[in-house]
């Protein structure tokens, strides 16, 4: 008898980075997912976020991709034989970037692409693409590949245990941190440990977050006010949600995490300067409030309490 079973169709889905836009994709993925309820989907992504890609439920698979650089011949073809040994009938490019394009030539087959590769079948045809939130903008690249519909991202499957954590009943998070090269996007130390004192006398324990990439920011706040409750690298991505959802508010910098705490449904007050636009990469979430000044060492404490 011949088999009328119709072959499971099999969907890459790339997403390689940052942890704010990664966030911010979880629900572009629920919606190739709840579109394509029956089919084997793989998502392509790189180390850090590989936990987050488990996690979440939409993939019955994750990749890890190293990232070649172009000179390095032996792991570009082994990323290229690996890519096409998944045998994919459709890919979501979530990355849209140079690197995520190639890979459309480097798979050689033909895939339906949804994305901005060159000669794909299915590309964002909107020359203003990149004048949109980034949200916004993978609904309409979803959309013009026939998903419609595209919730915002979903966190209630982040969850962990904190027990370990001495946290009072009413606390804050603080992120003061981020990139290294982009020291105009951080609100100055001593201005976080003044709102460490202002957070105590309202009876609220500042929980402070970071790497130790920003151990200088960090060992400030703590040297200008030893009664915060420093969790800085101790915490992974699904530890930071769960705090977001126990959490009274968080408040920091335009920073990958803040994406993360504020999808989780926390109150969040991001402070931006005008080296990034909110109207752009903003975080999104129940409760956000964008306070932005040209250079944030202008922005004073007193405008961040109020808002508490």
């Amino acid at each position: 008898m011949p088999n009328n079973v119709p072959k499971q169709e099999r969907i890459l889905v790339i997403k390689l980075s940052a942890l704010g836009d990664f966030i911010q994709a979880l629900g572009p993925m629920k919606a190739i997912r709840d579109h394509h309820p029956e089919a084997h989907i793989t998502l392509l992504t790189t180390k850090p976020y590989m936990g987050l890609g488990k996690a979440c439920g939409y993939f019955d698979a994750v990749w890890q991709d190293a990232r070649p650089k172009a000179w390095q011949v032996r792991r570009t073809l082994k990323l290229r034989q690996q890519l096409k040994s998944g045998n994919f009938d459709r890919v979501y490019d979530l990355q849209t970037s140079d690197r995520s394009s190639g890979y459309f030539k480097l798979m050689g087959a033909k895939v339906k692409w949804s994305g901005i590769a060159r000669g794909c079948s299915h590309p964002h045809a909107n020359l203003n693409r990149d004048l949109m939130h980034t949200i916004e903008r993978q609904a309409e690249q979803l959309e013009m590949a026939g998903i419609s519909s595209t919730p915002m991202a979903d966190l209630s499957w982040c969850e962990a245990d904190l027990s370990r954590f001495d946290l009072d009943s009413h606390f804050a998070l603080l992120v003061p941190g981020g990139a290294a090269h982009r020291v105009d996007k951080r609100w100055p130390a001593k201005h976080y440990a003044k709102l460490a004192e202002g957070l105590l006398e309202r009876n609220i324990q500042p929980v402070m977050l970071g790497t130790a990439q920003e151990s200088d920011v960090l060992d400030e706040i703590l040297d200008r006010c030893p009664q915060v409750y420093d969790l800085s690298s101790q915490t992974d991505f699904l530890e930071i949600a769960a705090l977001a959802k126990r959490a009274d508010l968080a408040i920091g910098n335009d920073t990958g995490p803040m994406h993360l705490i504020a999808l989780a449904g926390c109150k969040s007050i991001v402070l931006y300067s005008k080296a990034s636009d909110p109207k752009l990469c903003g975080q999104r979430g129940r409760d956000v409030i964008i306070l932005r000044e040209d250079r944030l060492e202008d922005l004073a404490v007193e405008t961040v309490l109020e808002r508490i």
